[in-house]
């Protein structure tokens, strides 16, 4: 059987370690099944921009955002043509970044804070301008400069190397499809508990099984396998979910993005 273009996803962080690297899965699809080939940690951010740099074929999901939402653009008076807002956006340092986004908070109605994008609901994401509790904009901040980097391409947003697509994936959107509510993982070993084990084995037997709306059945050896359900911090586990994620998008036109994407705010893969 033919295989399409390798596949990755990335469970990233903005400030990884050794302890807390950021984590690659890789595989490819063959068919409706999506083989997981192998996982590498990065714990420097130089050390994932060099591999990212690398020449290659594939398709990636990465789970950090690609953009903020247009109204908090326009409110602070940025550019909303998307590469020179992200330019404008990464000089900041961050101290800056939240000090800015607070102020925009603190004017703005209780329960209604933060400014989100049109994919955020759909996806059950944490707004791409938060900057604690997920601290997905300061994710975004390093994240995107090292894709502009890279010169990969960003569809929608940013033309780049066609051979290297990187799609922004949400792991908590496919795994809530398969365990709803239930926690998976944390990164406090206090809360390493049976219960998010249990959760952790659900996810990847529906997996495993195809029990997803994505059509794409995981295929792992058992050390994979084990591999997953033994990182209690479900770093592992977020990049597989990005992975086929991105696997999906290869069976979709136009990458599986919806017509009428804001090219300033981009979308989360199969939301």
């Amino acid at each position: 059987m033919r295989l399409t273009q390798p596949l990755i996803g990335v469970d990233f962080s903005s400030r990884p370690t050794r302890r807390k690297p950021i984590v690659v899965a890789l595989g490819h699809r063959a068919g409706g099944a999506v083989h997981l080939s192998r996982l590498q940690a990065h714990a420097t951010l130089d050390d994932f921009a060099v591999w990212l740099r690398r020449p290659g074929d594939w398709t990636g999901g990465f789970d950090f955002p690609f953009g903020l939402p247009r109204a908090l653009v326009e409110h602070l008076g940025w550019p909303t043509r998307w590469l020179a807002c992200m330019r404008q956006y990464a000089a900041l340092p961050r101290a800056q970044i939240r000090d800015t986004f607070a102020a925009y908070c603190a004017a703005r109605p209780a329960g209604a804070k933060f400014a989100h994008r049109a994919c955020d609901r759909p996806a059950g994401s944490s707004p791409s301008m938060k900057w604690v509790n997920p601290p997905v904009a300061y994710m975004m901040h390093a994240g995107v400069p090292l894709l502009l980097a890279a010169g990969v391409h960003l569809p929608v947003l940013h033309a780049g190397d066609e051979r290297r697509v990187a799609l922004e994936a949400y792991p908590g959107l496919l795994a809530r499809e398969l365990i709803g509510a239930r926690s998976y993982k944390s990164d406090d070993p206090r809360k390493h508990t049976d219960e998010r084990l249990l959760a952790r084995i659900a996810i990847v037997d529906a997996l495993s099984q195809g029990r997803t709306r994505l059509g794409l059945r995981l295929s792992l050896q058992s050390t994979q396998r084990e591999a997953l359900l033994d990182d209690a911090s479900g770093d592992t586990l977020d990049a597989v979910l990005c992975m086929l994620q991105a696997a999906w998008s290869t069976t979709r036109p136009n990458h599986g993005l919806p017509p009428g994407v804001d090219p300033l705010e981009g979308w989360i893969v199969s939301a």
